[in-house]
């Protein structure tokens, strides 16, 4: 199954519908444009092998990108948007990219990544110059190139605890670009994606984060239609299900919390009748947030854990779920493996460092210290995340092993608090970390986005206290609170915590001159 059979097959069913312009794409345009681009890289000097960057917002012309690079056999590396010009540059030379596809929403970083990045050849959507990315293009023919060959994606991981380091996947078992990859059966028989071609699939997400890319590549590989939002708003992807009748979804927990957030009569005012699967991931979602979220859309909310590695994945569907609550599922791509400090494997309801063994394991570009940091002594290859397996094999995930905070000698796992808080009526985001502290070596710290800021202050403070109490021991209470009208997090949900530690941290040095 590929995008080239199903636009011989249906040249005119949409491949690609834009919520925001509703500007639209077939599978015929799809594979014209994807084998132009393929013909555009080769012109560009990037040949099997090499690598290019995609620094772009969500639109249309990303999934000629993507398709054209899966049939020249190169080395696609999406940028995060979220990212300043140093970061992006950083990016583009640790990947050693001959070309940089970009647009003018990011005109006013484009002079210093030049600057940082001699001799690299940029296209820019919309520029309207000699380097205008259509009219490139377009002068290209809309014929296959000679030399196809799969492609694959290096993902830079979101630099949460230092500088991004790009995923280097293993090489595809199989060359040829219309061979099928292991998501795609993952889609099918995990989650029970239909494969004749039905699925309207709605992505929220930015196409530069991995869970996205991906399984809107799978969507085109079963032959279905990607509705995709140019920025998540909770009452918009709402009413695009309503109104382009979606059957599958993709999100993160920070979804579910805004959607919940929302007045009644909105969440009500949508038919989402035709939602048949909303799968989500990213971060372990708070148990209050998912068995509401199951008692509004039905048992169709499904559960997975991955990574951008590709090492492996589990899956939990509602009806396992509401009898493992909190948990991730059973693994159905790799064997997992709950290790101890010393390497030893664990027994149930244990927690340790969650392992995956799988025979194609990716490694961290420029950085053979990381990949052997991330490899267990028999072979296997953790996330960075710590968990446990109950008797009946299901995974639970705990937190972050970096996010870990160590408070008078007392390990203390963040999101065990921020699930909590999220679940508070009058709170729309929290981050909890550890910032440094003279007595007790880290003190832990929550930073909130109240719903409504105009409610920030002691009063507050002193409900969350009370409101976390019961549940919370006394070494794991927050010892500050401290509001703000945002947080640092992506749009695909990932929380950049290391900025706040680095801000804590800067704070504490500060005081102690």
């Amino acid at each position: 199954m590929h995008p080239t059979a199903h636009a011989a097959n249906r040249p005119d069913h949409p491949a690609v519908i834009m919520t925001g312009s509703g500007q639209r794409m077939t599978y015929g345009e799809m594979e014209a444009e994807s084998n132009r681009f393929a013909h555009l890289l080769r012109a560009h000097g990037v040949g099997q092998g090499d690598a290019f960057a995609v620094l772009l917002e969500n639109r249309i012309e990303y999934f000629t990108v993507i398709w054209g690079s899966q049939r020249a056999g190169t080395m696609l590396v999406p940028i995060s948007s979220r990212l300043t010009a140093p970061e992006a540059a950083y990016i583009i030379r640790d990947a050693q990219a001959k070309l940089l596809i970009t647009s003018g929403y990011f005109a006013g970083m484009l002079d210093a990544i030049r600057a940082e990045c001699p001799g690299l050849a940029v296209l820019v959507m919309g520029s309207g110059d000699t380097e205008d990315f259509a009219a490139t293009l377009a002068a290209q023919p809309a014929e296959p190139i000679p030399d196809q060959r799969a492609g694959m994606v290096m993902l830079y991981s979101s630099g949460t605890t230092g500088r991004p380091k790009g995923i280097r996947p293993a090489p595809p078992e199989d060359p040829d670009p219309q061979a099928t990859v292991p998501l795609v059966g993952l889609a099918v028989m995990g989650a029970g994606m239909p494969a004749d071609g039905s699925m309207i699939y709605l992505s929220p997400a930015p196409l530069y984060h991995a869970a996205p890319i991906g399984w809107c590549s799978v969507v085109h590989r079963l032959g279905g239609t990607v509705v995709m939002m140019e920025k998540f708003e909770p009452e918009e992807a709402l009413k695009a299900i309503e109104t382009h009748k979606v059957t599958d979804s993709q999100w993160v927990p920070t979804h579910f919390v805004r959607f919940l957030k929302l007045d009644p009569a909105i969440r009500t005012r949508y038919d989402l009748s035709s939602h048949q699967r909303a799968l989500h991931a990213a971060a372990p979602c708070p148990v209050p947030i998912k068995r509401e979220m199951i008692e509004w859309w039905g048992p169709i909310v499904n559960e997975y854990y991955a990574g951008s590695e590709s090492i492996g994945m589990t899956m939990i569907r509602s009806a396992d779920w509401l009898t493992h609550p909190g948990s991730v599922g059973k693994a159905i791509y790799g064997t997992l493996h709950i290790c101890g400090p010393e390497g030893g494997e664990l027994g149930s309801d244990q927690d340790g460092l969650i392992y995956f063994e799988n025979a194609l394991l990716p490694t961290y570009h420029n950085d053979p210290a990381k990949t052997a940091e991330a490899m267990h002594p028999k072979g296997w290859m953790t996330l960075g995340d710590i968990g446990h397996l109950d008797k009946d094999g299901f995974l639970y995930l705990t937190d972050r092993k970096s996010h870990m905070i160590i408070s008078g000698g007392v390990n203390i796992y963040p999101q065990e608090i921020e699930n909590l808080l999220v679940t508070h009526p009058k709170v729309m985001d929290a981050a909890v970390i550890g910032a440094p502290c003279p007595d007790l070596g880290e003190k832990v710290v929550a930073v909130v986005q109240p719903k409504d800021m105009a409610q920030a202050g002691p009063e507050l403070e002193a409900e969350l206290r009370e409101f976390l109490a019961p549940s919370l021991s006394k070494i794991k209470m927050p010892k500050l609170f401290d509001f703000r009208p945002d947080l640092p997090r992506e749009a695909n949900g990932k929380l950049y915590k290391r900025e706040l530690r680095d801000e804590y941290a800067a704070r504490a040095k500060e005081a102690a001159q």
